[in-house]
């Protein structure tokens, strides 16, 4: 059911390039895994596609704002199932939020220098 609402979110392959091979479901439960147990990339199940695909895929997608994207589609649906407005009408913000904004300015950069 949740990939069902996930995967229009991933974004499509390059165009005019080799098509994708890559299970994006499967790259989905990778991160997925490594972002529940805190193992290493370099740790991840055989089961799962290559560590570093999986990786790669994880920080192009952190750069692109896909995370994002997927959180609020899933917190607007959790939200309409209660019955709220899909959007927050509050917002809290902890010295520790502030001070993630500087990463940001690294995904513009590692984007610039990959193009």
């Amino acid at each position: 059911m949740e990939w069902k609402i996930l995967a229009p979110l991933i974004p499509p392959a390059k165009e005019g390039g080799h098509p994708r091979t890559t299970d994006m479901r499967a790259v989905g439960n990778a991160i997925y895994y490594h972002l529940k147990t805190g193992c290493q990339w370099n740790m991840l199940p055989g089961n799962f596609p290559a560590s570093a695909t999986v990786y790669s895929y994880y920080r192009k997608w952190q750069c692109l704002g896909v995370w994002e994207k997927l959180n609020h589609t899933l917190r607007g649906q959790v939200r309409s199932k209660l019955g709220k407005s899909t959007q927050p009408t509050a917002i809290a913000a902890d010295s520790q939020s502030v001070r993630t904004t500087e990463k940001r300015g690294m995904c513009t950069a590692l984007m610039a220098v990959k193009r």
